[in-house]
């Protein structure tokens, strides 16, 4: 998925992505990020399923 910063408006970069616009808050975008930049968004399936695992580890614990 691609992310577009069209242009920061105070705390805010608007971001385009499918047609459609977007109020993102800026302290969670990279420090470097600039107008017109294009940012992709990918999911990382080895750091999901570590995750995934040790949710289900401390159900486990939990039930026992």
């Amino acid at each position: 998925m691609k992310w577009i910063i069209d242009r920061f408006e105070g705390d805010f970069a608007i971001i385009e992505c499918n047609n459609k616009t977007y109020n993102i808050e800026k302290e969670i975008l990279p420090k470097n990020v600039k107008e017109c930049d294009i940012l992709e968004i990918n999911i990382n399936e080895t750091e999901t399923g570590k995750r995934k695992q040790n949710s289900e580890n401390l159900m486990d614990n939990i039930w026992k």
